[in-house]
């Protein structure tokens, strides 16, 4: 007998339940970009380490406006002025120049008249007036950026100031696609009779790597029992996680099942309640886990998405992905299917106010189109009938 369909709900939890982070490594800046935080990262001193000008101007004791002063130097970013300012004087400044020893503001240089080795003040100028003060945008000892952040170019931009040449990082997941099918050809091989083009085998393999996966190079499995175990044997001795599409039904010539159940994979789920992406399957061994996703390819980017995805971002420390991002409003009238939830691809625009979700052409698992331009995934209820355009419903993110 059948196993009992499960949620997208409950197969999601039982995906996040058994996706543990993996192992940490430093890794220098330059090649930190996407990874996430291990570590809490502190502040090795204060930034910035000494009071610096926040305009181009002139470094003086703060006072009343029409003073002439006479210019005693240059403070450059760099290269300070070794003279310390006394009444009656100004050092001339550049933006990040180190503010000197008995200066208490900056005047821009547009707020004064230069004359023959001085300057007459226009404006009054307050104590403090465009002086960045040491430690004001980090302290020395402070947290920077918490354990789990992940690192993009403002992060990074924040790990250097903070002193960082180096960060500590969850290790990328190892992850290997391994398509079946004696019908599958290479991108641009000529087909012949009932072959088709083996799409499935980049899309997944991209995915996988824009959700931060290190990949190998995907796999062609024929539909042949030994040669299903053979690969998925390498897989599973190399990869943290091995996704498979097609050959997890139970027809005469769906191997993966048994293959996987020989090398000692248990099962944790067959079949989930979503139209598209039924007879998806998740299993482990040890700590590596296993995707058999349905053979169409919308079917398999929308079970890579619901289940694969959130499994990739937890094995590298990532927070857990909400299922339901936010809400729209069905633009037409959707028909449901009355035993699944419906992960319909939709197009997103607002009008009137609201959050409008169309569905993005003809919704079967094998229009590879209708992934082309879609914004996100709408839920539809399982029940009879129509749900009638207008009616709210829950979105999720569609990789691309």
């Amino acid at each position: 007998m059948a196993a009992p369909l499960i949620t997208i709900s409950e197969a999601r939890k039982l995906v996040l339940s058994t996706a543990r982070p993996l192992g940490t490594e430093r890794v220098p800046i330059e090649d930190a970009h996407g990874r996430v935080l291990a570590a809490d990262l502190k502040a090795a001193g204060d930034v910035p380490p000494f009071a610096c000008s926040a305009m181009d101007g002139y470094a003086i004791i703060d006072g009343e406006a029409d003073r002439t002063l006479a210019v005693v130097g240059e403070s450059r970013a760099g290269t300070p002025s070794a003279e310390p300012l006394t009444e009656g004087k100004a050092i001339r400044i550049s933006t990040g120049g180190a503010i000197p020893e008995g200066a208490t503001a900056v005047i821009p240089q547009e707020n004064v008249e230069v004359r023959d080795g001085a300057i007459l003040t226009r404006f009054a100028v307050t104590e403090g007036e465009h002086v960045r003060h040491a430690g004001e945008d980090m302290r020395a000892g402070e947290t920077v950026l918490p354990a789990g952040t992940t690192l993009g170019g403002a992060e990074l931009g924040a790990a250097v100031s903070a002193g960082a040449a180096e960060l500590t990082v969850y290790r990328r997941p190892r992850v290997q696609v391994l398509s079946t099918g004696d019908e599958l050809r290479a991108p641009g091989e000529p087909l012949g009779p009932g072959e088709i083009h083996n799409s499935n085998a980049p899309m997944l393999d991209a995915l996988a790597t824009a959700a931060g996966a290190a990949t190998a190079t995907p796999q062609r499995l024929p539909d042949d029992r030994a040669a299903t175990e053979a690969g998925l044997a390498g897989a599973l001795e190399t990869n943290d996680v091995v996704i498979v599409t097609g050959g997890v039904s139970v027809g005469p010539h769906d191997h993966v099942k048994p293959a996987l159940a020989e090398l000692g994979v248990e099962e944790v789920f067959w079949r989930v309640a979503l139209q598209p992406g039924k007879p998806t399957w998740f299993g482990r061994r040890g700590d590596t886990l296993v995707f058999g996703l349905p053979g169409n390819p919308v079917s398999a980017v929308v079970t890579f998405s619901l289940f694969v995805r959130p499994a990739l971002a937890a094995l590298q420390g990532r927070s857990e992905e909400r299922l339901l991002e936010s809400e729209a409003v069905l633009g037409t009238a959707v028909r449901r299917n009355p035993d699944r939830e419906q992960a319909v691809r939709v197009r997103l625009e607002r009008l009137d106010g609201a959050l409008v979700a169309t569905p993005n052409g003809p919704q079967g698992s094998h229009i590879v189109t209708s992934l082309l331009g879609a914004d996100a995934l709408a839920f539809v209820p399982a029940g009879e009938g129509e749900l009638e355009a207008g009616t709210a419903v829950a979105l999720a993110p569609l990789p691309h």
